[in-house]
């Protein structure tokens, strides 16, 4: 591989990249495969090196009580006509005892559970490169769950060659896959400040929510809750469209259980609950 860097064109990037996976690909390899963008893009591009290759791709998909609903129909989607084969481990994420209130360090607690099975898998199947999806972005926000990816040695391949979320949409529009503009679907438990107790039936109040602003033809949505308080984060642009439909929302989110409603005026950002946070992430 030549010197990676950050001045790279999109299209350097994507040659670049290829050359990775077809590295990667002299034998065969795991994808950690959750259905969003940047997992589907690398087990897209990982599927077409393998037919190269004659090696093969193993997709894992963790089914867990703490992510939404609607990944495992995206990943399903993404994957018909890869000739990956799909595996879906179960994990209960709560079964770690030091999850259960939410701890600042809860996404570390959680990458290192979910790999750790991941890789376990791949060992009992002779594989030794477990490849996921962290892109340029996430070096540069609060990431804890970056430190277990370094830990256990799995590969971040859009992150080492600097690659941006943007570039991994607009890879992925070229590459025809599905859900190249599906808005991310981070775990629930972000919904929750840290040193609060995770409550499933909350979580799942907290998914039917969100899942009915969708409904709505809102993009980017997200349902922070502080006790009795819902936090609605949207982005800055749909402002006016929800208060449009403003009744029916109080409606149906008291409906769910949710006494009162609000907006917040700074409008939809990832990770608002990490905002006092230290944001420095190593490069992987």
């Amino acid at each position: 591989m030549t010197h990676v860097k950050k001045t790279d064109t999109l299209e350097e990037k994507k040659e670049r990249l290829l050359t990775l996976l077809k590295e990667y690909l002299k034998e065969d390899v795991c994808v950690a495969f959750s259905g969003g963008v940047d997992s589907s893009l690398l087990l897209v591009m990982a599927s077409r090196a393998a037919r190269e290759s004659g090696r093969k791709v193993y997709a894992i998909t963790m089914d867990t009580v703490l992510h939404p609903s609607g990944d495992l129909g995206a990943a399903r989607k993404v994957l018909e006509g890869t000739g990956a084969e799909h595996v879906i481990l179960k994990l209960n994420e709560l079964a770690v005892p030091e999850m259960k209130n939410n701890p600042v360090n809860r996404c570390y607690l959680c990458k290192k559970a979910l790999y750790e099975q991941m890789l376990s898998y791949g060992e009992k199947k002779g594989i030794h490169t477990l490849i996921e999806g962290s892109n340029e972005d996430d070096l540069h926000v609060y990431r804890p769950g970056l430190t277990a990816v370094k830990e256990l040695g799995v590969k971040s391949p859009l992150a080492y060659l600097h690659i941006t979320k943007e570039e991994v949409r607009s890879l992925a529009r070229e590459y025809g896959i599905p859900v190249a503009d599906r808005p991310s679907s981070p775990c629930l438990a972000t919904r929750l400040p840290y040193g609060t107790e995770i409550d499933l039936e909350l979580l799942n109040r907290i998914d039917q929510g969100e899942e009915y602003l969708r409904g709505l033809g809102f993009y980017n949505v997200r349902m922070r809750v502080h006790g009795d308080i819902v936090r609605l984060e949207v982005d800055e642009k749909d402002f006016s469209a929800l208060l449009g439909h403003r009744r029916k929302i109080i409606q149906k989110l008291k409906e769910l259980g949710f006494p009162y409603i609000t907006l917040d005026l700074e409008g939809f950002r990832s990770g608002s609950m990490d905002q006092i946070q230290t944001r420095d992430n190593s490069e992987i």
